[in-house]
């Protein structure tokens, strides 16, 4: 397909008219499966950038994050923004620094730049980053496995299990406030249509609001999204599975490469033999599970990461003194026209 192509075309017309892409826009590029190369003939068209910020953004009152259009899944972060997540190795962003040569439709000098200072970014806090998302996925499998597969008395527990893995940094937090407490337990349904359910316990006083919020929101979360048994289209269902599977194992590869290699590998072009016939279903039994060897592969790459994280050289965090010389550097540039 030609991006470029598609990219002149009208409903791309925000990319030119729009104050604050046009000729600010230092990378863009291509996003998700046609950027890792596991792309399909369903898969989505979605592009990924940067743009710099408007002066009003850096000495006025005006704020900006991120331009979306939805229409076309494109998604410009403003430099700033940006900066912020790739000092985090936020995976969805980490890779836009690490594409093909061909697989970017604009790069502006400073974007060149900024590709060429990718090991400013590049720390152990890829470790916990890119862990978490992979756990995030596996957990989405789990899930949905489990919504599928269990009994309902059995669902329950992983239903139980799930909340209290999502609440375990809320916690962490409270760990040892004798005013605010919750004990989340099952016990036989009150629900005529349940055999078991579970219970809450909860005592809180003098307890943030947004807090608060944020717990009830992380529990209905988890409840609503096993609410949907019954639901679900399989084949539909399956082919997300896969791809979630597929993605978790992506999550790996590219964190060894950053730990191990110091570089992002998006297009995982060595890979893809592997990657694709995770998401053609290749490893999905009959019954909805994954086969003992889907399991085996994803052992493998948790113990190279393991064994990456152990090993690697990359510093604990990053200069943070060079990081904002480079970001001063491209301030400067857009307030004043000018490079120094």
């Amino acid at each position: 397909m030609d991006f470029k192509a598609l990219m002149n075309t009208e409903q791309y017309d925000f990319l030119r008219t729009n104050e604050r892409l046009g000729d600010r826009i230092m990378l863009l590029g291509l996003g998700g499966s046609y950027a890792y190369g596991t792309n399909n003939a369903g898969s989505d068209i979605d592009f990924r950038g940067v743009t710099l910020q408007l002066p009003s953004d850096l000495i006025g009152l005006t704020e900006f994050e991120q331009y979306e259009d939805d229409k076309t899944d494109t998604v410009i972060y403003g430099f700033n923004k940006l900066v912020r997540l790739l000092l985090e190795c936020n995976p969805n962003t980490c890779e836009m620094l690490g594409l093909d040569e061909d697989q970017y439709l604009i790069k502006s000098a400073l974007g060149q730049e900024l590709i060429d200072h990718t090991d400013l970014f590049l720390s152990k806090r890829a470790i916990k980053s890119f862990g978490g998302y992979a756990d995030a996925q596996l957990r989405r499998l789990q899930n949905a496995i489990a919504r599928d597969t269990l009994p309902q008395s059995d669902r329950e527990k992983h239903i139980l299990k799930s909340v209290l893995n999502s609440l375990e940094d809320f916690n962490r937090r409270y760990e040892g406030d004798e005013k605010n407490g919750m004990r989340m337990y099952i016990d036989k349904a009150v629900n005529p249509e349940l055999e078991t359910e579970i219970f809450v316990d909860s005592n809180y006083k003098h307890f943030p609001l947004r807090d608060y919020t944020d717990l009830w929101g992380a529990m209905k979360t988890v409840v609503r999204d096993y609410d949907k048994i019954g639901k679900r289209n399989k084949k539909k269902d399956d082919n997300h599975l896969n791809k979630h599977a597929m993605h978790l194992i992506r999550l790996f590869m590219m964190a060894i490469d950053i730990l191990e290699k110091h570089r992002i590998c998006t297009h995982r072009r060595e890979d893809l033999p592997l990657l694709l016939s995770i998401r053609r279903g290749e490893y999905m039994q009959s019954d909805g599970t994954f086969s003992p060897a889907f399991y085996e592969i994803l052992e493998e790459y948790e113990n190279r990461l393991d064994e990456a994280a152990a090993k690697t050289t990359l510093p604990d965090n990053p200069d943070m003194k060079k990081v904002s010389e480079f970001v001063e550097r491209v301030n400067r540039y857009a307030v004043t026209g000018e490079l120094r």
